[in-house]
């Protein structure tokens, strides 16, 4: 039940440009804007609104003089540091924006429609003007070329066995001959313009290209993967559209549908087929839709529309529309109306790739708009009797309006909608305390709809009860009716039509007054615009919403808050200062916002959300970032809150850890809310509350016990947080308002001694209103069974962490056998009754039941309102069975499983089969081994269906050893071959009696499972002594490089022959491997040292300049993913193979873990400096693990008379463990080491330097990162080195 709220505008107006732009491009990391027309490139910046760079293609050749040439597409390249532009004449440009350099690294003779690039910057595809897909790598390497028509469906095509064909159904009046007509293709929409559209899949694995089909011309969607294979093709759509964009989360492929009387946007699932739509408030021939684009997370579905021209419609319009899912409804949320004609007509938009609410709009008069958007809660904020807790959701043409005081209508439902002339952006309700019920609508048009609660005279066509209601129904609700409609008069009308949001964060401060936030479209100023409504001459007239004045405040305002008990108003800028807005100050101007202590506030980041609460007795302002960060003023309290909300005196929130926690702001302080916010505090009962995953704070209804949470699928939740309750009930007590006290407690299940225990004193003098009050003697009875002795053990019991609702029978049954002691004890039908007041009747019967004790049985089942015909037949069944059986059926009905197969193995060998399916049915296999013994056949079935159910979950060693243990080697020697046991596999054979043919053929088998695992020494004994194969067993163990070991078995069986024709080459091959090796890791190691050396001198000198700062780069830290995995130099550079040598294992796995790792090598990253410490501490390791691998085949090289290539590696591996030992000291320096534990303290620092330090910290050297300042240990004492070589 959330609206998008306009966070901020920014313009750039008039960029001095020649000619018409075309499209354009985001540079992230730069912030700026990259425009194309016919004449060329320009870059833009649009915060300090001036041009950066110029590249004229068409002065180069790449477009015509005559500006007929046209840019069809523009890609900033992160990794290359140019842009990829591709013109419609088939030129594919890389432009060096530091350089001016240009180069054509291609050309498409057929000419270019669309270039698309991956969303990974990996692969670039082009669609021709020869109707043909081209993809490429990032590099302009052509991959494959593919024809745009395919007659094949794809490799997803659906698989039918004739079931559901259309010559088998029905068809009514149509006649059996309908089924063999031929399908009609309805062609292409009237004002489609036949070029190909693609989209990518978030992940860059497959793109969907829509393009209109030469045979039926028709619109067709076809979904590729990476390759270039076509995997899919849509099912016929008639009158399917142009506009494509595939859901970033990859879900749907969202395209456009023009139906006989309206249009719809409809989605396709990857495999072709139609899955779900929503319709467009437009009819068919009324506009066309020229773009569909998703934002980052998928969450809001921009609509770019035009007006079509026609004869009635003489002022065409183009709409951006924004749309968003919730509970399977489709709410359009915000609506931009720019001119089809002149300068301020849309050309081109896109959604920010990183801020995901932020989208950017290029106009044809060389206007920049940039948009941010942000979540928003629309609610009622009165906190007394008569506010109705009205929340507001925006739904195109409507307003949906939830009033919780009386009912909890789930969306998209609701208990009334507003219906209006104009689509609505903004809802807003009043601030003053006895009229929060009031709301206002802000339309497309700038066009304000007041609506009021009271009594009207005529019932108002513009409201319309929605989920309440109904023929013969009479509603007992405060309806609000329209009273006026506000025409906003603007200084300059051009202003409007230029950027369509002109005015965002309406507040309604007074009745007759509202306030409004406008951003200057020339610099970065905000101006607070005071709009008071003007009287009209007749009531019939529209009025007018004049600006009776203005505040210019330096700065992007992008919040506004107000606090209806002490009138104040806060506003935060972008920055994250506070200012306070003096309403009543005859300047209307305003100031910081000062804590207590006279210090400005200031939000260390910027915050979406702000509210205004007292705290002990100071207002202090609330703010809560994107990024779940919460702040009180300047002092972070918590960084895990999804939600949260004030109302009256208490502060809820919901957190990460989906817990919903109410705090009392009266007595509160920040420490104390920091301590009850952290995870290592165990909040009390009261205060904390588990809730659904995601749940998110709607509204609080005044003077109630009820919160109103939505879950992350749309649907609500109500929940009486004990905090409100026992608040709300105090209340109510300290009023005298005894029955309202009881019914609340009664129904929560609060303990009623609260009712006197609240102050007993009070109580004691108002019995006699309590009395008359609650009026009902049994209601008065329940409250003094609370005061019982014998209930309170009862529950004592029941309300134990494990309920012991056994003992609790017991004891009632022991009541109702023994005559009561005294004349005022508790009968057991008293206790009985009771304890049903504390325990659900269904869970009370079970456990009796579960006790085998039918009396006690009987006695529950006929205090419940339990229906004999439910449990009689049932426990007279029972008491038929013989015990053992009965007590099974019983545990089996509870689903106690583990007491069933107890019982039932107890009735005998007849019962068996049965106890066997309960087994295998539940997994209580360990249970039932352990009753009967390890000789019997029931031990070795159990035991064999067992193994069959490990063998399932692929846990062959574990399923091996049952099968064994139980004598089913068999079994067991199929469980040991599929996970390469092989002593345990040829013990079973040993056992099977193998004969020798068996065995070798079984010893084969082993080996090569063995080598797969890379284990060739175990495979090489396995074929020696099993196989009698020694030769295959030498050439095993070459591969395994165990060399000395392949020696031995040569000279065994006398087969000097394979040391010339196998030893020596593999061994020379090997040599050869770890000299390319130790030459790739000694040039990576020299290269990223020298290159850490340089960062942290260039990290140093930015700390130096930023010590009079406060840590500029800790706002920038959140914004740098951990996550990110490149491909060190080291990857590149380090790679060989050669499969007679551990090595390439080696290296294969240390290509997985460089694949895996988080920081980037690329210069100038945020972590470089931790990436290259990595990378380094990956070199030393792997030298260091390779000693006894050296000392090995130096010694064989050495037997072998290789002297020269024995002391070329030893000569190699020394350089290269001498370089890696001197250069410890200077990569893991102490300096370093001891910044990454602690601050820069002492008597000569300063608080900013301090600051600057921590905050250098948090950027550079993440806690999780700590162990890469440790050193590497080299263990100088192992002896690899071959003195005879010396």
């Amino acid at each position: 039940m959330r609206n998008l709220k306009l966070l901020r505008t920014l313009e750039f107006r008039d960029i001095p440009a020649p000619g018409k732009p075309q499209c354009f491009s985001l540079r992230t990391e730069q912030g700026t804007v990259l425009i194309g027309s016919e004449h060329g490139l320009i870059e833009v910046d649009p915060v300090t609104r001036e041009v950066k760079n110029e590249i004229p293609l068409a002065a180069e050749g790449f477009l015509p003089e005559d500006g007929s040439g046209c840019i069809v597409g523009i890609q900033d390249l992160l990794d290359q540091e140019s842009v990829c532009v591709a013109t419609a004449s088939g030129d594919v440009v890389l432009c060096n924006l530091s350089t001016h350099q240009l180069e054509c690294v291609g050309s498409v003779a057929s000419g270019i429609s669309v270039m698309s690039w991956s969303p990974d910057q990996e692969l670039v595809l082009l669609a021709t003007g020869q109707q043909t897909l081209i993809l490429m790598t990032k590099d302009f390497e052509p991959i494959l070329e593919q024809q745009i028509h395919q007659d094949d469906f794809g490799e997803s095509k659906f698989i039918t066995v004739g079931w559901g064909k259309k010559e088998t159904q029905f068809h009514g009046s149509e006649g059996r001959q309908a089924a063999f007509q031929m399908q009609m293709h309805e062609s292409a929409l009237s004002w489609d313009d036949h070029r190909p559209q693609i989209t990518w899949r978030g992940d860059g694995q497959f793109f969907a290209v829509s393009v209109v089909c030469p045979e039926t011309g028709s619109r067709k969607v076809r979904v590729w993967n990476r390759e270039l294979a076509l995997q899919s093709t849509s099912e016929p759509v008639a009158g399917l559209g142009p506009a494509l964009a595939w859901r970033p989360s990859g879900s749907l492929i969202a395209s456009t549908q023009g139906k006989p009387n309206q249009q719809d946007v409809v989605f396709f699932e990857k495999n072709g087929l139609l899955h779900g739509h929503f319709t467009l408030p437009f009819l068919k021939d009324e506009v066309k839709v020229n773009g569909l684009l998703w934002n980052a997370d998928s969450s809001v579905l921009a609509v770019w529309l035009e007006d079509l021209q026609t004869e009635e419609n003489s002022t065409l319009k183009t709409y951006i529309q924004l749309w968003t899912v919730g509970n399977y409804h489709w709410y359009l949320k915000q609506n931009l109306h720019f001119s089809s004609c002149g300068k301020s007509k849309p050309v081109s938009l896109m959604w920010d790739p990183v801020t995901p609410y932020q989208l950017h709009v290029l106009c044809q008069g060389w206007h920049y708009l940039c948009y941010e958007w942000h979540w928003t809660t629309d609610r009622s904020s009165g906190d007394n009797a008569s506010d109705l807790a009205n929340v507001a959701v925006i739904d195109g043409y409507r307003v949906l309006v939830t009033v919780f005081r009386q009912t909890v209508v789930p969306p998209p439902l609701c208990t009334y909608q507003l219906l209006l002339p104009q689509p609505v952006n903004q809802v807003v309700f009043s601030t003053h305390p006895q009229k929060s019920n009031d709301l206002a609508v802000l339309d497309a048009i700038n066009q304000i709809s007041v609506y009021k609660c009271g009594d009207s005279p005529c019932a108002d066509p513009t409201v319309k009860l929605g989920a309440v209601g109904g023929n013969g129904f009479k509603v007992s609700l405060s309806i609000p009716h329209l009273e006026k409609r506000y025409k906003i008069q603007f200084e300059n009308n051009e202003d409007q039509e230029v950027n369509p949001l002109k005015l965002g964060l309406l507040t309604w401060i007074q009745e007759d007054i509202f306030l409004a936030i406008s951003h200057s479209p020339s610099s970065r100023q905000s101006f607070i615009h005071r709009m008071t409504m003007a009287l009209s001459e007749t009531d019939e007239e529209q009025g007018q919403l004049s600006v009776s004045s203005s505040v210019v405040v330096d700065g992007i305002i992008i919040s506004l808050c107000c606090n209806s008990k002490t009138k104040s108003i806060a506003l935060q800028l972008a920055d994250g200062q506070i200012f306070k807005y003096l309403r009543e100050s005859p300047s209307l101007a305003v100031e910081p916002w000062k804590n207590p202590g006279g210090v400005a506030v200031r939000f260390p980041h910027p915050c979406m959300q702000t509210e205004l609460a007292i705290i002990a007795g100071e207002e202090c302002v609330l703010g809560l970032t994107d990024r779940c960060r919460f702040f009180i003023n300047d002092t972070e309290v918590a960084s895990n809150i999804t939600s949260f909300a004030v109302y009256d005196e208490f502060l809820l929130l919901t957190t990460h850890s989906h817990t919903c926690q109410c705090f009392c702001l009266r007595d509160a302080s920040f420490k104390t809310l920091q301590a009850g916010l952290s995870s290592s505090n165990v909040s009390n009962e009261e205060t904390l509350r588990k809730v659904e995953r995601g749940s998110r704070v709607v509204t609080v209804v005044p003077q109630d016990t009820k919160l109103i949470l939505q879950m992350p699928r749309g649907n609500l939740e109500v929940v009486h947080h004990r905090a409100l309750v026992l608040a709300q009930i105090r209340k109510w007590l300290d009023k005298l308002m005894f029955k309202e006290a009881f019914e609340c407690m009664r129904k929560l299940r609060i303990n009623l001694n609260l009712l006197h225990d609240h102050n007993p004193k009070v109580f004691l003098e108002n019995v006699e209103t309590f009395i008359k009050q609650i009026d009902s003697v049994n209601h008065i009875n329940l409250f003094f069974t609370e005061l019982k002795y014998c209930l309170s053990i009862l529950t004592s019991h029941v309300k134990k962490t494990t309920p012991e609702l056994e003992v609790v029978l017991q004891k009632v049954h022991e009541l109702q056998g023994n005559a009561p002691s005294v004349p005022d004890a508790v009968s057991a039908e008293e206790a009985l009754k009771y304890l049903l007041l504390l325990v659900d009747v269904n869970e009370l019967y079970d456990h009796s039941l579960g006790t085998y004790d039918f009396d006690l049985v009987l006695m529950v089942a006929e205090k419940s309102q339990k229906d004999p015909k439910e449990y009689l037949p049932f426990l007279n069944t029972l008491k038929k069975m013989e015990t053992n059986y009965q007590r099974f059926t019983i545990d089996k009905h509870l689903k106690r499983y583990e007491k069933a197969i107890g019982h039932l193995s107890k009735c005998g060998p007849e019962y068996f089969p049965e106890c066997l399916n309960l087994i295998k049915d539940k997994n209580l296999y360990n249970e039932a081994l352990k009753l009967y013994p390890p000789d019997s056949q029931q031990y070795k079935d159990i035991s064999v269906a067992y193994g069959e159910h490990l063998m399932q979950e692929h846990l062959h060693e574990p399923a091996g050893l049952v099968f064994a243990r139980c004598g089913a080697h068999e079994r067991a020697l199929e469980a040991f071959l599929a996970c390469g046991s092989w002593q345990q596999a040829l013990c079973m054979a040993a056992q099977l009696n193998f004969t020798k043919d068996q065995l070798a053929g079984l010893g084969r088998t082993l080996a090569g499972k063995l080598v797969e695992q890379r284990k060739h020494s175990d495979a090489a004994t396995v074929l020696e002594q099993y196989a009698q194969d020694y030769e295959e067993a030498v050439l095993l163990l070459l591969d395994g490089t165990a060399w000395e070991e392949a020696l031995r078995m040569v000279y065994k069986y006398n087969r000097l022959d394979i040391i010339e024709t196998n030893i020596k080459p593999s061994i020379l091959e090997a040599q050869k491997n770890y000299m390319v090796f130790l030459d790739s890791q000694t040039a990576t190691f020299s290269c990223h040292k020298k290159r850490l050396l340089v960062v942290r001198e260039l990290k140093e000198q930015a700390q130096q300049g930023n010590l009079d700062d406060e840590g500029p780069h800790a706002q920038e830290s959140d914004l740098f993913s951990e996550t990110s995995s490149v491909m060190s130099g080291s990857d590149v550079s380090g790679r060989y193979s050669h499969s007679n040598s551990r090595i390439s294992a080696r290296s294969s796995k240390n290509r997985r873990k460089a694949e895996r790792k988080k920081h980037s090598l690329k210069e100038g990253s945020p972590l470089e400096d931790l990436a290259l410490l990595e990378a380094l501490n990956e070199v030393v390791q792997s030298i260091e693990k390779l000693k006894d691998e050296v000392h090995h085949i130096l010694k064989m090289l050495f037997l072998f008379a290789f002297d020269e290539q024995a002391k070329e590696l030893q000569k190699a591996f020394e350089d290269t463990l001498q370089l890696i030992e001197r250069s410890l000291p200077e990569i893991w320096t102490l300096t370093h080491q001891q910044n990454s534990a602690t601050p820069i303290l002492g008597p000569s620092s300063t608080a900013n330097s301090i600051m600057a330090s921590y905050q250098q910290q948090k950027t550079s050297a993440p806690v999780l990162d700590a162990e890469l300042f440790i050193p590497p240990k080299i263990n100088k004492r192992t002896q690899w080195k071959l003195t005879l070589l010396e």
